[in-house]
């Protein structure tokens, strides 16, 4: 029963308390502040209990499965096999999650395994797909630790989707690791063969201006025949041999000549001996030798010998081997001459006077006579073929010189022709070597040999949901409740300015109380009054709990 204290101040006038500061509360204030308003207090706790229950289970349970893909090296060496592709893994992964995670592919993950049926009925197809496009997570890429043992480490990254349904859940992380890994094959595979298309257009582009280069250049070299800068070795070389072969021609003619000089002596000896023959009567004594045949005879001997030294220094046409050889000419017409105005003919009676010795020895000597001048006459052939072969390397002497002597019409020119197509052959074998390389990295991709992506962590099935968190979401709604009262309760005592306890008094009036008279009531009234509040707060609490109940009932009835 809650007491009044009654104090009348002098005069009969109420204390002015508007001006009187609140005195300073202490524990037992604090306690009864609460026992006068534990209805306040317990009626927001109780609301926010209730309230967190609901929404904590009619809040659906939202299933994280995650799968974790590693990314497998190259089974055959870069250096080896160097690869097409230089993006680095984690962009490539962020390149094929723009993929993926397109409109057009959420959609059909989304259409085969009926995801979102509520959100489907009531909004647009767009904010299903970005909807899902938010609850799916895809981490970079991360180094693990292998066998401990071996020190070997591995670089994988993980896929994670969250579902109301945990099944579904796991389906769909398993159909997303399966896309990514599907995806980069497709994807290295056709950066690969883009690559090498590109390089082979390239290096047929490459192969063409080498082969028009190459056309050019020879078109020029064809013009400028025995002028290029490097064929001066050649030309050198050549006008080197065909002096050679004049001085052996030349060489060749002089022996001819002395051969022919010896032949045409003995020749002449031959004749003088058949005119001698002729000239012997068998009854008369020899005659003595004339003084001026010896004398010409001398002098031609002397000749031919001149002649066959200056041919062993000069060659045939030089002057002073002309003059000569018209001297020995005009000698041996001189001795025809002299032979014939000498010799008288022999009648055929001292024809008939000749010994058959005698005739044999004159047929013998006509028969070599005849053979020496067959043979001069080959000899004079074999001069003559000589002599025009030599003009003929003469010709060829000259026009190498002037080849070395005249220089190309465009020197610069043939020097940047020669750069081009060197550079043209430079970057001819570096795109055929490329392209190689190219093809065996695109065949190495097809194989599926190169850096691949498998699946390290099938996706898991989630046991637990990991939201919401319903003992924290209770837990907060219950002391939100309190929260909630408290401010009420300050906010009633802040505007309730009456006297409630002795000590009240005692601090506002500063005068000495006598004595306290407790607030009588009728029991009836009171009885019925806590009759009121507990039947309220009954129903109250059979009310929230059957919310409550039913919030969880809810919850496991619709679990999956």
């Amino acid at each position: 029963m809650a007491s009044a204290s009654i104090f009348t101040p002098p005069g009969g006038a109420a204390p002015d308390t508007g001006t009187v500061s609140r005195r300073q509360l202490d524990v037992e204030d604090l306690i009864e502040i609460v026992r006068r308003n534990k209805g306040w207090i317990a009626g927001p706790a109780l609301a926010g209990l209730v309230l967190a229950v609901v929404i904590a289970f009619l809040w659906p349970d939202t299933y994280v499965s995650t799968a974790v893909i590693r990314v497998v090296p190259p089974q055959i060496p870069e250096r080896l096999v160097p690869t097409n592709i230089n993006v680095a893994m984690s962009a490539r992964i962020d390149s094929m999650a723009q993929t993926i995670l397109s409109r057009a592919a959420l959609r059909s993950v989304i259409e085969t395994y009926g995801l979102y049926p509520r959100e489907r009925a009531r909004m647009p197809m767009e904010d299903v797909v970005g909807l899902m496009r938010q609850n799916i997570d895809i981490g970079r890429v991360e180094t693990l630790k292998g066998d401990s043992r071996r020190g070997d480490s591995l670089s994988a990254f993980r896929i994670s989707f969250r579902y109301e349904n945990r099944f579904l859940a796991q389906k769909v992380t398993q159909d997303l690791a399966s896309r990514f890994i599907s995806e980069n094959q497709r994807q290295r595979a056709l950066q690969s063969a883009m690559t090498t298309q590109f390089l082979r257009e390239q290096w047929l582009s490459a192969k063409k201006n080498l082969e028009e280069l190459d056309q050019k250049l020879t078109e020029y070299r064809i013009r400028h025949m025995g002028k290029l800068p490097d064929q001066w070795n050649a030309n050198v070389q050549k006008l080197t041999a065909l002096e050679a072969r004049v001085t052996t021609l030349n060489g060749a003619i002089a022996r001819l000549e002395q051969e022919k000089l010896v032949t045409n002596s003995e020749m002449q000896l031959l004749r003088d001996r058949i005119d001698g023959i002729l000239n012997i009567r068998p009854e008369e004594p020899r005659a003595i030798a004339d003084p001026r045949l010896a004398a010409l005879d001398q002098r031609l001997r002397e000749s031919e010998l001149n002649l066959a030294r200056l041919l062993e220094a000069y060659k045939p046409n030089h002057p002073d081997v002309v003059r000569f050889k018209a001297q020995l000419d005009l000698l041996r017409r001189e001795r025809e001459q002299y032979l014939m105005a000498q010799t008288q003919p022999v009648g055929e009676s001292e024809a008939r006077r000749l010994t058959p010795e005698q005739a044999r020895e004159i047929r013998e000597l006509n028969n070599r006579i005849a053979t020496m001048q067959i043979q001069i006459q080959a000899r004079d052939m074999q001069i003559a073929e000589h002599q025009r072969e030599i003009e003929r390397v003469n010709a060829q002497i000259e026009e190498a010189r002037r080849a070395m002597q005249v220089a190309p019409a465009d020197e610069q020119e043939y020097i940047s022709m020669m750069r081009e197509v060197e550079l043209a052959k430079r970057t001819y074998n570096d795109l055929n070597l490329k392209m190689q390389q190219s093809e065996i990295a695109t065949d190495l991709e097809n194989r599926k040999q190169g850096e691949t992506l498998e699946m390290l962590d099938q996706a898991s099935l989630p046991e637990r949901p990991s939201e919401p968190k319903r003992h924290q979401i209770v837990l907060g709604g219950l002391a939100a409740g309190l929260v909630v009262g408290g401010m009420l309760v300050f906010a009633r005592e802040v505007k309730d300015t009456t006297l409630k306890t002795i000590k009240d008094v005692r601090a506002y009036t500063r005068l000495a109380v006598l004595g306290s008279v407790p607030l009588l009531e009728n029991d009836l009234v009171v009885m019925r009054r806590r009759r009121i509040a507990w039947l309220a707060w009954s129903a109250a609490c059979f009310l929230s709990l059957l919310i409550m109940a039913g919030a969880v009932y809810y919850y496991y009835a619709t679990k999956v």
